[in-house]
């Protein structure tokens, strides 16, 4: 129960909670006691914080590995005229709080499962990304280990692109160069895919990749996966998988770029969230597709559903670009908020909350158990098939 001599005076209680969660993150630390009661009213609930009773741990586990709990997550919940937090990710919030300033729930259980983010001034739930088919993928362990530089972003608000960079310096140099290996021993036309959650980096790792070849000479193709990708609405009522893509347009597209053919590719406005084609595959009045040359080497950026059999024997290499839940949400609040001015702030909380679970279950585990290379920023680990190693004669010393 909760220890009720900590709730009757709210600025005692305040700052009590404000000591506490810099244990749960350090950039609490960064902001004034004012600054942080500021956003704990947001939060504060109506009948004070003795109407909220904590669940059990056990509970709270069950919950938050349950589909449903995500997908009841309204996106665009509004109080008013206004875009609101969803209930269930406030109550969630509320009874971590109480929880931990109860002693309840103990710091190291909460940091497990949860990370707090500052802007948002809420707990997201960790997605775990690995599984046992993943490791075994693999041989059990990763190829190579970096010095893990990204912990010092844990108190940041946001992370810009410049320093995610620069913490990622190492890990990125010993894929390009794995990659570069890779092209040099394959025939072309050859398929490379890079796949992973959005903001982990995969558009600009995809640009360095582009800027080398052409440097060596070779003919290129981007191709956005996202361009596949059916309207917004439509995707969010659905499983991120075929459902939700152009499937047969790329299907075929892909097949045809590798015979050495010219494609036209569905465009996606991705100011309106909408696609140059309706839902059955049919170009839209006054809608302009793209077209793509084909070239030696076929880049492939975004969540390519390389896991499908129909699909995975086209691929020459495929690859799963990862970095963590918080690190990819602090870029996300710089660059689509901040410079895209993307979304209202609520409805990307609400959407980043509900759909981290989801997509791990159903994208991002599955391609990682047979995909070709993991490039994990976060962790500062290289992972790369025994099949990979062996053809290439890589020895992992050389970066360890």
């Amino acid at each position: 129960m909760i220890d009720n001599s900590r709730v009757t005076d709210p600025a005692e209680y305040s700052e009590n909670l404000y000591r506490k969660m810099m244990e749960i993150n350090p950039g609490v630390a960064g902001l004034e006691l004012y600054e942080f009661c500021y956003a704990l009213e947001n939060l504060t609930p109506k009948f004070g914080w003795n109407s909220i009773e904590p669940a059990g741990m056990q509970d709270i586990d069950r919950v938050i590995q349950t589909r449903k709990f995500y997908e009841n997550i309204q996106l665009k919940p509004k109080r008013g005229d206004r875009i609101v937090l969803d209930d269930a990710i406030v109550h969630l919030t509320q009874m971590l709080f109480v929880g931990l300033l109860g002693e309840i729930y103990p710091v190291q259980w909460v940091r497990e499962r949860f990370y707090f983010d500052l802007r948002g001034f809420i707990f997201f739930v960790r997605s775990q990304y690995y599984t046992p088919n993943t490791f075994h993928h693999f041989g059990g362990h990763p190829f190579a280990r970096f010095d893990i530089t990204q912990s010092y972003m844990e108190g940041a608000h946001e992370i810009g692109y410049k320093e995610f960079k620069e913490a990622n310096r190492e890990i990125d140099a010993a894929f390009l160069d794995v990659i570069q290996k890779l092209i040099s021993n394959r025939n072309a036309p050859f398929l490379m895919t890079i796949s992973g959650p959005t903001g982990a980096g995969k558009t600009e790792i995809t640009d360095r990749l582009r800027a080398i070849f052409e440097v060596q000479g070779k003919k290129l193709a981007a191709i956005g996966m996202d361009h596949f990708f059916k309207d917004r609405e439509y995707r969010d009522r659905n499983t991120l998988g075929r459902e939700v893509i152009h499937f047969q347009l790329f299907k075929l597209a892909m097949q045809r770029i590798l015979r050495g053919e010219k494609i036209i590719i569905p465009r996606y406005d991705f100011y309106n969230a909408t696609s140059s084609h309706d839902l059955e595959g049919n170009l839209r009045p006054g809608a302009t597709p793209q077209e793509i040359e084909s070239a030696d080497i076929i880049l492939l950026e975004g969540n390519f559903p390389f896991h499908l059999p129909e699909l995975v024997d086209l691929v020459g290499i495929k690859i799963v670009y990862l970095t963590d839940d918080p690190i990819r949400l602090k870029r996300k609040w710089k660059r689509d908020i901040d410079f895209r001015k993307k979304y209202d702030a609520n409805y990307f909380c609400n959407r980043y909350f509900r759909t981290q679970f989801l997509r791990a279950e159903d994208v991002y585990r599955p391609l990682m158990e047979v995909c070709d290379l993991i490039v994990d920023t976060t962790a500062a680990s290289l992972w790369i098939t025994p099949q990979i190693v062996k053809e290439l004669n890589l020895n992992s010393a050389i970066w360890d």
